[in-house]
């Protein structure tokens, strides 16, 4: 068997890894990008995925994509990646998201209960150069920012946000220690700690303002002077209020997080029939396995069995004192359930499991991995089932993990899936309500969270001597971003018009 060698460069050598990787790609070149001359038929690569999903289903994405550029670019994970692959990297690498786009972090528990904030989606994961998940999360904030109507200046504020958070978090964690940066968290005290630093630094802002009208009416200043007081006082008065709304809603949104468990699930989910709970049917989103069984070619008296066989293979795939825990539980029922947009077409489960009795229910999500988009344009996964590449993607980056994330085939051996906990605490910033205040403290916070979870993989000290002091990364990435939100907006009229012409088949509001 062959030895992998492990080399362990002192921190001058990392460095000048940093330093080296910007004659590679100096930081300007993330600018002006264009699209290839050779650039796919965007409309033909999301065909493409759609030939290996649930033909019922593929309209229902469809329809989830078509409601704007934004949910267009959340299901568009394979055409930029495809963009990526010619643009500029300085060859640094980490394990990758894949798919980092600002609705793909949120709140969830950890095994402590302690609510934390970090990505949370790893379908794509892959290890690659940590620039494209960076692109990838900022041009989401652009085409947010465009999408809920903000000004050029708002967008671009908010976009330069998130890849400052990302430089300046990278160069914090060069400082720390090994074990510093494994344990980092954003944690709910924190968020909330930061939250009032904001509000206080946008009330402080306020009370200058005022000084500084007061001072111009004893000095009578001109009129000039005395407006630009009043607007800036006006503009203060205004950004104090527009963060406290975003205090309260934060606040809300972490309150609600925490009653989002199995329990709850069960009261939305399940039903009581002859004594005993079940999942209820509300096609097309939910459809119970008593009512698939055909599909898939079994009799309804084989769907139990089979899925108590795929549960015991993805059980083995658990850590021994997890799975003598789950041993505690057993499956009652199970059903197909739709989610989010990109995911929508793949095969995807939950199933109800029970442990001392009816009121202590454990929902378990059951999802359909495939080859990451990335799989086309980079080196294959290390993993041969793609149910364990997502697993270990999603352990390497997240500050703390599902206890229960496995990984098995499905009845037919060629599909491979994943399995976790359904709706464990977890919470999201509706992100098309959010306005410019919002926004930008919530980019900072997922620049943050993409920073640690590359530097738990990547180096921390190289990539950080690669993006520098200065804005220029930031400025650099920020104009791409704007670049590929028009790319995008191209893109979603020319998915709109496909549909529009029969080329694709739509199913709206579902």
């Amino acid at each position: 068997m062959a030895v992998r060698k492990i080399s362990h460069p002192s921190v001058d050598e990392r460095k000048a890894m940093g330093s080296e990787a910007r004659e590679r790609a100096p930081l300007s070149s993330h600018t002006k990008w264009e699209p290839s001359s050779d650039r796919p038929d965007p409309v033909a690569l999301l065909e493409k995925q759609d030939a290996t999903r649930e033909p019922d289903l593929v309209p229902v994405r469809h329809g989830r994509m078509m409601v704007s550029p934004l949910t267009f670019y959340r299901g568009a994970a394979k055409i930029m990646a495809a963009d990526l692959a010619d643009t500029p990297v300085a060859g640094l690498e980490a394990q990758l998201c894949g798919d980092a786009h600002l609705s793909n972090f949120g709140l969830f528990a950890s095994p402590e209960r302690l609510l934390l904030f970090d990505v949370n989606d790893f379908d794509e994961t892959l290890p690659g150069p940590f620039e494209y998940d960076v692109k990838r999360m900022a041009a989401s904030f652009t085409i947010a920012g465009r999408n809920n109507g903000f000004s050029k200046a708002d967008t671009r504020d908010v976009t330069l946000a998130s890849v400052r958070a990302y430089r300046e978090a990278m160069a914090s964690f060069a400082q720390m220690g090994t074990m510093d940066i494994w344990y980092a968290h954003l944690d709910e005290d924190e968020l909330r700690a930061s939250i009032r630093s904001v509000v206080s630094g946008t009330a402080t802002q306020e009370k200058k303002a005022r000084k500084e009208e007061k001072t111009d009416k004893r000095e009578k200043r001109p009129k000039k002077q005395e407006k630009r007081a009043e607007k800036k006082e006006k503009s203060a008065k205004k950004g104090e209020k527009a963060t406290k709304t975003a205090e309260k809603l934060a606040d809300k949104i972490m309150t609600k997080a925490h009653t989002r468990d199995s329990l709850q699930a069960l009261s939305k989910l399940g039903e009581m029939v002859d004594g005993k709970y079940r999942i209820v049917s509300q096609p097309p989103i939910v459809v119970p396995a008593r009512d698939l069984a055909a599909s898939y070619g079994l009799s309804p008296d084989e769907v139990m069995p089979a899925i108590q066989e795929q549960f015991r293979a993805y059980r083995a795939t658990l850590e021994d004192n997890r799975r003598k825990l789950l041993e505690r539980f057993q499956v009652v029922d199970a059903a197909r359930k739709v989610v989010g947009v990109g995911s929508v077409g793949t095969r995807a489960f939950i199933v109800l499991l029970q442990g001392r009795d009816a009121q202590d229910p454990l929902f378990l999500q059951v999802k359909e991995a495939t080859a990451s988009v990335l799989e086309g344009h980079l080196p294959k996964s290390r993993y041969r089932q793609h149910g364990e590449r997502v697993v270990q993607g999603q352990r390497m980056m997240q500050a703390s993990s599902d206890i229960y994330l496995g990984w098995a085939k499905g009845l037919d051996t060629r599909r491979q899936f994943y399995w976790r906990q359904l709706r464990d605490m977890k919470g999201s910033l509706d992100v098309e309500m959010a306005r410019p205040v919002g926004l930008t403290f919530y980019a900072r916070i997922c620049g943050w969270a993409l920073a640690r979870a590359h530097a738990r993989s990547g180096d921390p000290i190289a990539i950080a001597e690669y993006l520098g002091d200065g804005d220029t990364f930031d400025k650099s990435i920020t104009d791409f971003s704007e670049r590929y939100a028009d790319q995008n907006e191209q893109d979603y009229q020319q998915f709109v018009n496909a549909v529009g012409s029969g080329r694709l088949k739509a199913v709206e509001g579902v």
